[in-house]
Parts: C-alpha cells; structure tokens; sequence
C-alpha cells in the first residue's frame, strides 16, 4: 500500500465519520447553530458522504474520480476554516478543518501528477 491510497483511505474513513455525525448526533447540530448555519448542516453532512463516496469509487475503478472528489473536499474544508475564523474560534479549533483541507489539497496534487 503507498502512501497516496493511505491517504485516501485515512480521508474516507474519516469523512464518513464526519458526515453520518451531521445527521446523527446532537453535538453537531449544535456546533452549526454556533456557526450560524443550523440549515446547512444536512448539506454539509451530505457533500461530505458523496466525496467520501467518490473517493472510494476512485480508489476501486478511476484516479479521475479522487480528483475530484479531493478538490471539492478541500473546498469545503476552506470554507469550514473560513466560518471558523469568522466567528473567531481559538486557533486549535480551526486546525483539524485546516488539516483536513491541506490533506484534500495534497492528495488532489498528488493525483494530478499521475495523470
């Protein structure tokens, strides 16, 4: 196993956590009624299943498909730091979305190589 598809399937599993939490548990309603978007949560929960989705389907059939579900993760991750920021979290709370966004981003690069 090299280090790119360590790398996706530390994503996966960790988007899937992510976004089946957005529909289940209660602490994650809370935290997007602090960042002021309790209707977004769904959404969020739902872009973050699909890209987990699209990375296991790359994984298992096209490279193709892990480019662009990295890139539209990455992005949300951004905009995850972005509302962070805005609404002035400490710097320790930013970093996970921050990290996950880095680790979307390089997996992204790292695909595109190859292709």
């Amino acid at each position: 196993m090299n280090y790119i598809q360590i790398v996706t399937l530390f994503l996966i599993v960790s988007f899937l956590f992510f976004g089946t939490s957005c529909f289940l548990l209660p602490k994650m309603k809370f935290e997007f009624d602090r960042y002021g978007l309790p209707d977004k949560r769904r959404l969020v929960g739902g872009l973050q299943l699909l890209g987990s989705l699209g990375l296991i389907i790359g994984l298992l059939f096209t490279p193709v498909l892990i480019l662009i579900s990295s890139a539209c993760l990455c992005i949300l991750m951004l905009l995850g730091v972005i509302v962070r920021l805005k609404i002035n979290d400490p710097w320790f709370a930013v970093l996970p979305a921050l990290s996950y966004s880095f680790l979307s981003g390089f997996l992204f690069i790292r695909i595109l190589e190859i292709l």
